[in-house]
């Protein structure tokens, strides 16, 4: 995540279109990384997530996001877990399997511990994603 989001020349990529990027070319010892989904075609797209929590002060639980796309596909990620703060920003980096051009919808998802209190609630005042770049 050092190097997120993409420069203005967008993301160096490995392979088919790293002659997009001549100057990458020319260092030598220069570092590759490359994320891939478990299933066909491997593609992810890193994105910056920033949720912040309304709701009870201080409860426990978990967090997630599911992605939806064009065609009924969805992928849930887990942000956070145990100790969750209304005061609190929770940021993650995520490789999502979905394309940002084809995502339709964003779910936030909350799920209380077993030991929570009965009445409480919990919602995002604020989820924001930035997209690394167009894939």
């Amino acid at each position: 995540g050092d190097c997120f989001p993409c420069p203005p020349e967008g993301c160096p990529m490995m392979g088919h279109y790293a002659d997009r990027f001549p100057e990458k070319l020319k260092r030598e010892n220069q570092k590759y990384f490359l994320n891939t989904a478990a299933d066909k075609p491997f593609a992810t797209w890193r994105q910056k997530v920033f949720i912040k929590l309304s709701g009870v002060k201080k409860t426990r639980g978990d967090i997630n996001l599911v992605f939806y796309d064009t065609q009924g596909h969805t992928k849930e990620y887990e942000i956070a877990n145990g100790d969750l703060s209304q005061d609190e920003v929770y940021t993650k980096y995520l490789d999502v399997e979905i394309n940002p051009k084809n995502t339709t919808k964003i779910e936030f998802l909350w799920n209380k511990a077993i030991f929570s209190l009965l009445w409480a609630r919990l919602g995002a005042e604020t989820v924001n994603i930035i997209h690394g770049a167009d894939g």
